[in-house]
């Protein structure tokens, strides 16, 4: 290590530990024992959480197959998306569960879920799938009913006499 004269060198040294440091952020690969990733993803009230293994391509949501599970094709392609970015359509097997919210809300956590658990089994798909925005969890929920109105804004209708 390089001896230090001055505190202008100490803090150039310090700064560009900091900035190596900030450059190069470490992402670890987060596999159980069982060589599964697990991820929760969210979005409105819904919770999905997905363990993602290596496979066929299945998919399965509450014991159901995912088209099933999912009826529209939208939220089919919807909880696509990440894998098909990825470009590893067929290499995996997601089992998933989904609570809370509606149908939208949940292929919407499906997809967050998704993409978490793929950047847990492989880091590098970060850099493909931060762009496309699918691993910021959405967090906009239905706003509650206050009171002296008749729903979260809206007021009673007004009267002058």
């Amino acid at each position: 290590m390089a001896e230090i004269q001055s505190f202008e060198e100490l803090g150039a040294a310090v700064g560009a530990a900091k900035a190596e440091a900030v450059a190069t952020p470490v992402h670890e690969r987060k596999v159980d024992q069982y060589g599964r990733a697990y991820a929760t993803g969210k979005r409105k009230d819904a919770v999905a959480r997905v363990w993602l293994t290596r496979g066929t391509g299945k998919i399965t949501v509450d014991g159901k197959d995912f088209s099933a599970y999912f009826a529209r094709p939208v939220l089919q392609m919807l909880i696509l998306q990440p894998i098909l970015a990825a470009d590893r359509d067929g290499q995996f097997d997601i089992i998933a569960t989904c609570e809370g919210g509606g149908l939208s809300g949940q292929a919407g956590a499906l997809r967050h879920g998704i993409s978490k658990a793929l950047t847990y089994f492989e880091p590098e798909l970060r850099a493909v799938l931060k762009p496309y925005g699918f691993l910021t969890r959405d967090s906009r929920v239905v706003e509650r009913k206050k009171y002296g109105k008749r729903k979260a804004r809206r007021s009673f209708q007004f009267s002058k006499r």
